[in-house]
């Protein structure tokens, strides 16, 4: 039998299509052919940046772009990540099996073998089973929230959690015996305070286990606890080494940070990025603008084109200051691996997404933690209390994190010497690790070839 085939479907945010077309990258590099199924929307802002031919043909020859519809209207806010997941689903799911017998005609002797997709995009799993397709998930976050979500159904039953709303009826939860004891807060499906998203994990989860793999971009050594918890898990992390283009970006990057950051000392630029989906309010913004003004040290800032009213602030006379001889750069979208690998780079203020929690892991790079909902505040636990590369900011009894605080946090995580040593201690850690996430690279595509 020749190369597998795959069919590998984000869900279309740049959080999800980002990891997924990476790992695509990486099966095409082992000679697997991939066919790239994403919305009409994000194929046609693909075709924009500087990543195919224009013909739906990657500058990658194995990988092949192809789009359907997911039904959100122009005039609706994609941020409602609600109205995505529904539209995509109704949308979608009726006009997969068509697309799959499509794609297979057009190449008879190298059909489609699996179908790899991300959370949120469970029902395809489902197509799959019914067409005798193989299917597994490839999971954007921690292997721990994977196991949060697994555990919704026991924790109802144990009357844990409202089997209703999601939410919590204890202080702390801990998931299993070996896992670290978490503020209840702190469960991914909790801190979007929207009984739809637990109603749909519920069902998502049992979509997720018709999958047969699920497949991190995680280590052993990160979370061996969790990953022992399921067969299911296959840790093929870290997934570094792609450093060179940005397929799959939906954003044009910013390069000419690269230059401004050469002209910088080694660790002295404190790196701010919240993804690409969070949005702080102008206040906020504020006291994270002084607050970098403060550090009396050189910053880059990556603020999207999408949060115009931040530009707003930016204008105002006080903040001008703020760049002035050359101490801060903002740019609305950066080349992150790059950044967090170039020397100059002190220490990283993150929303704690877990793509750029790993990246930063792999770097070595301290990370200050300032997470919003989802998977962020458990990874925050991972890096504050577990593996101890970073410090977590507190907020004021207004909900804001000051100025003073940013300034006072960055200082005290500069100055620690053992948090920078186990950074340091940590990348080599994982660095190490690749070996096994590449022989579990390895037996997926053999177990998809059989």
């Amino acid at each position: 039998m020749g190369n597998p085939h795959f069919l590998t479907i984000p869900f279309p945010i740049l959080g999800h299509m980002n990891p997924l077309m990476q790992f695509s990258q990486v099966l095409a590099k082992h000679g697997c052919k991939i066919t790239f199924l994403t919305s009409d929307e994000n194929y046609n802002k693909m075709k924009t940046t500087s990543i195919n031919d224009g013909e739906g043909k990657l500058m990658e020859p194995h990988i092949n772009l192809v789009s359907l519809p997911d039904g959100v209207n122009p005039q609706d806010d994609r941020k409602d990540l609600a109205k995505v997941i529904l539209s995509t689903r109704i949308t979608m799911s009726p006009m997969l099996p068509k697309l799959i017998e499509d794609i297979n005609n057009l190449d008879s002797d190298n059909k489609i073998s699996c179908i790899i997709v991300t959370k949120n995009m469970g029902w395809a799993l489902e197509v799959a089973h019914q067409l005798g397709i193989k299917g597994a998930l490839f999971w954007p976050a921690s292997a721990t929230s994977l196991v949060s979500f697994n555990s919704m159904e026991r924790l109802v039953e144990e009357g844990i959690v409202d089997p209703q709303s999601g939410i919590p009826r204890k202080q702390e939860i801990q998931l299993s015996l070996n896992l670290p004891m978490m503020e209840a807060a702190a469960m991914p499906w909790y801190s979007l305070s929207n009984a739809f998203f637990f109603l749909h994990m519920m069902k998502e989860m049992q979509n997720v286990n018709l999958g047969e793999w699920w497949l991190c971009n995680t280590s052993m050594d990160l979370e061996a606890e969790a990953i022992s918890l399921s067969p299911k898990f296959l840790p093929i992390g870290p997934l570094i080494g792609n450093e060179d283009n940005n397929i799959g970006s939906l954003w044009q990057e910013d390069e000419t940070c690269l230059e401004w950051l050469d002209q910088h000392k080694p660790k002295s630029v404190i790196y701010v990025s919240f993804g690409s989906l969070i949005s702080i309010g102008p206040n906020q913004f504020k006291e994270l603008a002084i607050g970098l003004d403060l550090l009396k040290r050189p910053f880059l800032w990556v603020v999207r084109k999408d949060m115009a009213h931040m530009n707003n602030v930016l204008e105002n006379e006080y903040l001008d200051e703020l760049f002035k001889g050359n101490k801060g750069k903002i740019v609305s979208w950066s080349p992150q691996k790059k950044i967090l690998c170039h020397p100059s780079i002190a220490c990283f203020i993150t929303h704690c997404g877990w793509n750029s929690t790993i990246e930063s892991v792999c770097s070595g790079v301290p990370l200050l933690c300032w997470p919003f909902f989802s998977d962020q505040l458990m990874n925050k636990t991972y890096i504050c209390d577990v593996w101890k590369v970073g410090l977590g900011f507190e907020k004021d009894e207004n909900g804001l994190i000051t100025k003073e605080e940013i300034k006072k946090k960055v200082d005290e995580l500069l100055e620690d010497e053992e948090i920078k040593e186990r950074s340091l201690k940590f990348m080599e850690m994982v660095v190490k690790n690749k070996s096994e996430g590449d022989k579990n690279l390895n037996k997926f595509i053999n177990w998809a070839k059989e």
